[in-house]
């Protein structure tokens, strides 16, 4: 299923994509696109109702993000060994951790501030991963049975906060809007190996990053369960996997946004975003 919510900020609607590419209301089903709905038995549920039989949502609305009331937003930093080269820095032997707040999350297609002071805002096309199930010292094996799906996630970072204003990355990646997610929430079978995934970005109509996820030093099954040894991952959390090479810091000299420009990114199977520079 391709799981999404519609509608302005606060006032999302759940829906799914049918196979037709029909939008479909499932309001009067779940509540919202959250946790309590992303475990094995709530996931079961919604695939055995027939979307024909779903109200259709009228195309041209707004897409919010994949999924509501996240509580964490977890990413993975230099999680590909040609991107933590390019930064500078050598690949890392464990998950290199931090966490971006979840007041950053919004839509696939929202407008992106760059915030206040900015002159090193910067992209990042990363996979999500939806935790759909409690997840505390689980195996790789066990893994990724606790994950409910996949979506796009943009990681935009103000270089700056993040590496030159001391302390930790977070201050840099976690101004308003730098989290888009979705536009879908795409359940783990209709992804035949989440490995094997391309992935890109551009600026402007420029291509930035051109990637696939069997490049990952650490895959998801690896993360899931590394991550549930310091911490539970509860239904709706975020996972952010790291994104391949060709962001503006990695350029000769860095490249970074400004307001007016358009970004556009996707993954293999997982849809595509697009994203107007304002400031903030």
């Amino acid at each position: 299923m391709k799981l999404m919510r519609i509608g302005r900020p606060g006032q999302e609607r759940p829906a799914l994509l049918d196979a037709n590419g029909v939008i479909r209301d499932l309001s009067g089903h779940v509540a919202d696109i959250s946790g309590d709905v992303l475990g094995s038995d709530g996931l079961a549920r919604l695939a055995a109702i027939n979307p024909a039989q779903l109200p259709e949502i009228a195309g041209g609305q707004r897409i919010g993000p994949c999924v509501s009331g996240s509580g964490k937003f977890i990413c993975i930093g230099l999680n590909f060994a040609d991107h933590a080269r390019e930064t500078g820095k050598e690949p890392p032997e464990e998950p290199v951790i931090f966490a971006k707040a979840v007041s950053a999350i919004c839509g696939p297609d929202d407008d992106i501030e760059i915030p206040r002071g900015s002159e090193k805002t910067d992209w990042e096309v990363e996979m999500g991963v939806i935790i759909g199930s409690r997840a505390k010292y689980v195996s790789e094996a066990e893994a990724m049975d606790h994950v409910a799906g996949y979506c796009v996630i943009n990681d935009l970072s103000e270089r700056a906060f993040q590496s030159e204003r001391g302390g930790q990355w977070t201050k840099g990646k976690s101004h308003d809007t730098f989290g888009p997610i979705g536009p879908w929430l795409v359940t783990k079978d209709e992804i035949e190996d989440v490995q094997s995934l391309e992935m890109w970005l551009e600026v402007d109509g420029v291509r930035r990053q051109t990637g696939n996820t069997k490049t990952m030093i650490f895959g998801v099954a690896t993360l899931v369960s590394y991550l549930s040894q310091f911490m539970t991952l509860m239904p709706g959390d975020i996972i952010s996997t790291g994104t391949p090479p060709g962001v503006g810091l990695g350029m000769k000299p860095p490249v970074y946004l400004r307001a007016g420009q358009v970004v556009t990114l996707g993954i293999e199977g997982l849809g595509t975003q697009r994203q107007l520079m304002v400031q903030a």
